[in-house]
């Protein structure tokens, strides 16, 4: 591949919290100025599709069941019409997207994974992500996913590769990306992460914890990255606080994340996003390539014959079912042998 050149955009976008449809069809609005406006990749938050249950950080387990149902009945599979209206969006316009989602699983009426697809300019998914581990409270939330989505996609505009909030800590998920030759790194985050009640100081920063992982990810992999956290908008305030002044102080002091993008050194390209909109930033593919000299730990700054890695990237099922009927399987079997005489 040559030296390619192109425009990122960063969708800093509340969905329309627990419609799935109504969130797909901003999406698509989205997708389509962005689309105007140049970019050939736009990216868009953790479980943008329904929202991000921040609700599971605010009420005891015993408390949240309704909240459990709701976000349930909000969640979509990824062969559904939500995710196929994305998918449109994304052929329509040529652009490449990345969209996460809280998927439901076929084999269980209460199964949730924590989600991600790269779709391609032609509609067609590259990448489905479900989250190895689900963090903290989200464990109330979603299973754990499994290897099957740490994947590097190889497109007309880079190898583009990404992980979900918490996954951009653990090193080895990030070094089975590097190992591929990621050149893009996208990151999805929440739009706020609540760890603490308003009269304690130190609540959790996403936004500078956020920076950190991204810059550190983009210095040791010698890649860009797009960071884009979700918008909690007044409709999800009052949906998930349901007119509760302690809990509506909870949310309205944890701090809002950001969307931005980094280069290949860590240090900070085009435009930050805080309030709601799409932030921008140009990406070209060969700066990626002088860091190398400095530090590859995928190639000569590493020790092969001390460090081996193995990573285990089949998709999980619950069960293998076996189909056919008792006498097509009599006919599969060999001819009994004949009996001596």
């Amino acid at each position: 591949m040559g030296n390619v050149n192109f425009k990122a955009a960063a969708a800093h976008i509340a969905p329309v919290y627990l419609d799935p449809m109504a969130s797909a069809s901003k999406a698509s609005s989205v997708i389509a100025e962005a689309a105007r406006n140049g970019a050939s990749l736009v990216v868009f938050s953790e479980s943008f599709l329904p929202g991000f249950p921040v609700w599971a950080a605010l009420y005891p387990p015993i408390q949240s069941h309704e909240h459990f149902k709701r976000f349930l009945n909000g969640s979509v599979y990824v062969d559904g019409p939500e995710i196929e209206r994305v998918r449109k969006a994304a052929s329509d316009h040529r652009v490449f997207v990345s969209i996460g989602f809280s998927e439901r699983n076929p084999a269980s009426v209460g199964g949730l994974w924590n989600s991600n697809v790269l779709i391609s300019d032609t509609g067609e998914i590259l990448i489905h992500h479900r989250k190895l581990v689900a963090t903290f409270f989200e464990k109330l939330v979603w299973d754990p996913g499994d290897g099957a989505g740490l994947v590097v996609a190889n497109t007309r505009i880079g190898r583009i590769g990404g992980l979900i909030c918490g996954e951009n800590t653990n090193p080895l998920a990030r070094y089975s990306l590097m190992t591929q030759s990621e050149q893009v790194h996208i990151s999805s985050y929440p739009p706020i992460w609540p760890t603490r009640v308003p009269t304690e100081s130190d609540n959790y920063d996403n936004r500078a914890a956020n920076r950190i992982r991204a810059s550190a990810h983009c210095f040791e992999a010698k890649c860009f990255g797009i960071v884009v956290a979700g918008r909690l908008d007044e409709g999800a305030r009052k949906s998930i606080a349901l007119d509760d002044p302690a809990i509506e102080a909870i949310i309205d002091a944890s701090p809002r994340a950001s969307s931005f993008f980094l280069g290949p050194t860590g240090a900070p390209i085009g435009d930050e996003m805080i309030d709601e909109g799409i932030g921008y930033a140009y990406i070209d593919l060969d700066e990626c390539v002088e860091p190398k000299r400095f530090h590859d730990v995928v190639a000569g700054y590493n020790r092969f014959d001390i460090f081996d890695v193995a990573v285990n990237r089949t998709r999980r099922k619950p069960i293998n079912f076996l189909e056919g009927s008792t006498e097509e399987a009599q006919r599969t079997l060999p001819d009994a042998p004949t009996p001596p005489e």
